[in-house]
Parts: C-alpha cells; sequence; structure tokens
C-alpha cells in the first residue's frame, strides 16, 4: 500500500530541495518554487488503451486531487508505463503545465489531444524559470507504443539545474558510456533518480535497464551524493521479485568503502525526502571508489 502522508506543500523555496515518490517513474520534484513532475501515471493499468497492459501493485502515493498545481511535466519516452495518456490529459485539463519531451512525441501527443508538448534534443536545454533549466540526456533505451513505430520517437533523461542543485532523472535507461560524459557536464549531481528494475533475466534486460548494481555505478561515476530508487514495486515488469531491486541495491552501496556511498533513501509510494541548503551534500570520491564499483 501506499504510505499515507500528508498533502504536498503548494511550493517549496528558501533553497530546498523536496521530492515525493507517487509511484514507478513519477516523482513530484519541488524546487526553487516550481513543481516538476516526471512520466505521471495515475492509471490502474498501463498498456494499450488501458485494456491490454501491466495492472498496478500498489495505489499512487499522492491522490490526483492532492497534487498542488503542477508547472512542468518531464517525458522521458513513450511507453505506456511513462507516457500514460489518461493521466496527461487530467493534468493538462486542470493545470496546463508546460511538456517536455523528446523528439517526435509532441506530434504523437497531439494526435492524441495532449497539445503543446515541448521538443529536446539530446544535450538541448530550455529555461523552466529565472534561475531553473532543465537540460535532455542520452539515455540507453528505446521507444515504441505497438509493434509498427519502435525507435520512431526520441528518448531521453534530464537534468535540472536549480540555485542550488542539480536533479538528475534518468527516466529509464540501461548502463552506457553518457554517464562519464554527464560527469564531464556537471561534476556531480545532488540527487540522482535512477532506474533499479525490471533487471531480471539479465540477459535481456541488461541493454535496456540498469541493475540494481548497475545503478550504484552511475552513482559513483555521477558522484551522485544521493540516490532515490525509482522504477520498481509498483508495476511487475520482469522477473525480480516486488522488492529485490531495493535489497540487492541496499547490499550494493553496504559493500562499499563507507567513504564511497552515496545515501540511498528508498521511498515507498507516498514518502517524501526533504534536503536544505545547510547540509552537507559533498560526497568524497577517489579512485579507490571508482574502482570500487
Amino acid at each position: 500500500d501506499a504510505v499515507a502522508e500528508p498533502a504536498p506543500p503548494a511550493r517549496v523555496g528558501g533553497g530546498a530541495l523536496r521530492v515525493t515518490m507517487v509511484n514507478h517513474a513519477t516523482v513530484l520534484i519541488q524546487m526553487d518554487s516550481l513543481n516538476i513532475l516526471t512520466d505521471p501515471v495515475w492509471s490502474p493499468k498501463v498498456g494499450y488503451e488501458g485494456q491490454l497492459g501491466v495492472r498496478r501493485h500498489r495505489p499512487p502515493g499522492i491522490a490526483f486531487d492532492s497534487l498542488p498545481r503542477i508547472d512542468i511535466i518531464l517525458i522521458s519516452h513513450d511507453h505506456y508505463d511513462h507516457m500514460d495518456l489518461p493521466s496527461l490529459l487530467r493534468l493538462q485539463r486542470r493545470y496546463h503545465p508546460r511538456i517536455i519531451t523528446g523528439l517526435g512525441n509532441p506530434g504523437y501527443l497531439a494526435t492524441q489531444g495532449v497539445q503543446g508538448a515541448e521538443q529536446l534534443d539530446w544535450w538541448q536545454s530550455a529555461s523552466l524559470s529565472g534561475a531553473v533549466r532543465v537540460t535532455a540526456v542520452p539515455a540507453r533505451h528505446w521507444s515504441g507504443r505497438s509493434l509498427t513505430d519502435r525507435y520512431e520517437r526520441l528518448w531521453e533523461g534530464f537534468v535540472i539545474e536549480g540555485e542550488r542543485d542539480t536533479v538528475y532523472f534518468a527516466g529509464d535507461t540501461g548502463w552506457g558510456r553518457m554517464y562519464r560524459e554527464l560527469h564531464a557536464r556537471w561534476s556531480r549531481f545532488t540527487l540522482a533518480l535512477l532506474p533499479v528494475a525490471p533487471f531480471r533475466p539479465r540477459w535481456y534486460m541488461a541493454r535496456k535497464h540498469l541493475s540494481p548494481n548497475d545503478a550504484v555505478r552511475v552513482a559513483i561515476e555521477t558522484r551522485s551524493a544521493k540516490v532515490i530508487p525509482i522504477h520498481w514495486g509498483t508495476f511487475e515488469l520482469g522477473d525480480d521479485g516486488e522488492s529485490e531491486s531495493v535489497d540487492t541495491l541496499r547490499a550494493a552501496v553496504a559493500a562499499l568503502p563507507s567513504q564511497c556511498r552515496p545515501r540511498v533513501s528508498v521511498l515507498r509510494n507516498g514518502e517524501h525526502a526533504e534536503w536544505s541548503g545547510k547540509e552537507n551534500d559533498s560526497l568524497t570520491l577517489s579512485t579507490i571508489c571508482l574502482r570500487a564499483r
């Protein structure tokens, strides 16, 4: 079940960062007085026309009517568990947010009634407010909502740069050389939202989905001070157990030298984490840490 917490605040400012796990890859990011929602899914089932697909195991952690005003929606790619048309239509009718996604997705969304989405290619940026920018970044995945439209629209992650914090939302991805490129462009991330499931069977999932051990490698490669695992526990999409991915993630972090461990917050649906600018977020990483990944 989802965790019952009070509704999120209307806004978060003053150098604070607040993140609420809704479900799957749907996360409410509140920073610099902006409310940003990733890959929103509130439907009871994800799949073709809401009929053929996978039913959720847990309810959304925030009831739709308890959401604060949504300013920005980031859509990583067009798979049904990330681009949920009923949820997007409800959000657009109620809040009229900016929708930012990959190349080709705005045209498809418009045919489905979701108007006005903006597209970014990998490494392109857009201003979200005076002090906040978002950059689309590479992911190792694929796209397609049927057997006839694979690879027609772009898949990506996003880096959100605020006044103090830099947040990486990976969307859905496997391991790739782009993590070294991310570190070259951003020396560190305050927070990385990393998918950790499905990861079994590994022979099939490895090219397009991070394993928990891969997620630890990503955190080290990108010098991420904090990690929140996403993409687990709501929809059954692989052979791994419901909590196996986060249990494995905890064990992988615990096996690292103490000075190399990113702070991992495993949030159930409805739970939130919050950090203020007064905290020391620095993650000391050396060649020892990079060899320990």
